[in-house]
């Protein structure tokens, strides 16, 4: 159960998590859901599980060691030993990954894989719970008619009932209509004053500029003769700058100085089996010299994870756009 738990922590810091010699987990991010009956499904990270990806990465072996705190050749036997037991009961029952998902054998006796689904791998929205928006209800005001009144008994009355008074009979609200437009009137006036002399500025500008061109333009200058000077230059190979559609996903061995010095470099590498070759500048100049640059992250990933951990060698990971 312990290997379990340590595979479900990776996940939530890796996209690929690879158990040697079974299969390996791997997340993908799930945009925003909004469903017709008004159902809201936050942004996540969904699990899936591949059978052939079986090579040994180093994640989960050095993972394993540190936990436990045992060195990482003992963390391998243990994880070797958990994996051939899950293959003996994946012939006869379901294996369940508490937070993750099921795994069982199909008819075909391939692996299928039924993800739970209840727990979020993003830790940017993790905790975020799926929830249902109430629509959205107009509210009518109905107004009251009040019908002046009537007197159905024809009597003499003692008073005459008032006239509604209009906003004209209110000098406070027609004085305050009136400032409100000399406010707008003298906002407006002043916006596109400064509007008129503020193009007057820059044409000036643009026409005092196209004088001086002009007299340049037409200025001759005598500055005599020059004596011939012989000038020996040595050229050095200059790596042309490419400039990248796709970003590029690099694992660096090291920087260099000298063009030269980075050159040996990735002749070493190249007669060791890699397939090397000189990445972008970096801001200070220096030439870095990669093991291997590689079109997607999981395969830049997957060699850096092997020369750390693995071949424990020194290497860093960049991406280049």
């Amino acid at each position: 159960m312990q290997l379990t738990r340590f595979i479900q922590e990776l996940l939530y810091q890796h996209e690929c998590v690879t158990i040697p010699q079974f299969g390996a987990f791997l997340t993908r991010p799930a945009r925003v859901k909004i469903t017709s009956e008004g159902m809201f499904y936050p942004p996540r990270k969904e699990v899936n599980f591949n059978q052939l990806l079986v090579a040994n990465d180093g994640v989960l072996a050095h993972y394993y060691a540190h936990k436990e705190g045992i060195t990482y050749e003992n963390a391998l036997r243990k994880i070797e030993k958990e994996v051939s037991s899950w293959k003996k009961r994946l012939q006869t029952q379901t294996l369940r990954f508490p937070g993750i998902g099921e795994l069982r054998l199909n008819t075909e006796k391939k692996i299928q894989f039924n993800p739970w689904g209840k727990v979020n791998f993003d830790l940017q929205t993790f905790g975020l719970v799926p929830f249902k928006r109430a629509p959205l209800e107009k509210e009518v005001l109905k107004q009251k008619h009040i019908s002046p009144m009537e007197n159905s008994s024809k009597d003499d009355l003692m008073f005459t009932p008032e006239k509604e008074k209009s906003v004209s009979d209110k000098p406070f609200l027609r004085y305050a209509a009136i400032g409100v437009i000399g406010v707008a009137l003298l906002s407006a006036t002043y916006y596109f004053g400064d509007q008129y002399f503020t193009n007057q500025r820059l044409e000036a500008q643009v026409n005092a500029q196209q004088q001086i061109e002009k007299k340049v333009q037409e200025a001759t200058f005598d500055i005599g003769s020059f004596t011939t000077v012989e000038v020996s230059v040595k050229a050095e190979p200059v790596s042309e700058k490419v400039v990248l559609t796709q970003p590029i996903y690099s694992v660096i061995a090291g920087s260099f100085r000298s063009l030269r010095n980075a050159e040996k470099k990735r002749e070493q590498l190249i007669s060791e089996g890699y397939e090397a070759a000189l990445a972008e500048l970096n801001p200070e100049g220096l030439y870095r010299v990669a093991y291997g640059r590689f079109k997607t992250k999981k395969e830049a990933i997957s060699l850096l994870y092997f020369l750390k951990y693995t071949l424990e060698e020194e290497a860093w990971y960049l991406v280049e756009k």
